[in-house]
């Protein structure tokens, strides 16, 4: 499998599985994709939420926002509810931008779009909140998943039985350590 393969992989796991994985390790070195006002900037462009630059107190919202979803996912993968301050944060920050379904004609006929009142940082901000609080309270959070290559810290959502892994890279990182271990003794 190629890394368009892999890129289109990630890119269809849900929105805030996504965000979560902003942090993430390479290597066992870890990163953080969104704690520069430039890497914010980046994703919310590739994720299409927004094309504004971002100051550093809108880095800190969603660098917030990120470790509760990571938290609040890590916690449901345990099978523990989350800490009530965390859930209280992500609903308030869900509900700062409202929402809702439109009917429009298009050239192959009805078409729904999203609409919302809510315009900026702060509707991104709240577009994943939103999408966060449907995957924790949803029927995905069944198939929430966190990798189980070697010295990866990504989620994911199970979408084939035997899915183990967030990409291509990391199962065949993980099968290449077996291989090894495996050989290694021999």
């Amino acid at each position: 499998m190629t890394s368009a393969d892999t890129d289109t992989q990630i890119q269809s796991e849900p929105l805030s599985i996504r965000f979560a994985n902003t942090r993430y390790a390479i290597r066992g070195q870890h990163f953080d994709g969104i704690d520069t006002s430039e890497g914010l900037y980046g994703w919310l462009v590739q994720n299409d939420l927004l094309d504004e630059p971002a100051s550093d107190a809108d880095v800190d919202a969603f660098v917030s926002l990120r470790d509760d979803v990571r938290d609040l996912i890590a916690q449901a993968l345990n099978g523990l509810a989350g800490s009530a301050a965390q859930v209280s944060r992500l609903n308030r920050v869900a509900a700062a931008a409202p929402r809702w379904p439109q009917l429009v004609a298009g050239a192959e006929g009805w078409q729904v779009v999203e609409e919302s009142r809510g315009t900026g940082l702060g509707h991104a901000l709240a577009v994943i909140a939103q999408d966060a609080v449907l995957l924790l309270g949803g029927p995905l959070r069944a198939d929430l998943r966190s990798c189980q290559a070697p010295g990866c810290v990504q989620f994911f959502v199970r979408n084939h039985p035997r899915r183990e892994w967030c990409s291509t890279a990391c199962g065949n990182r993980a099968r290449v350590a077996r291989h090894y271990l495996r050989h290694r003794n021999n």
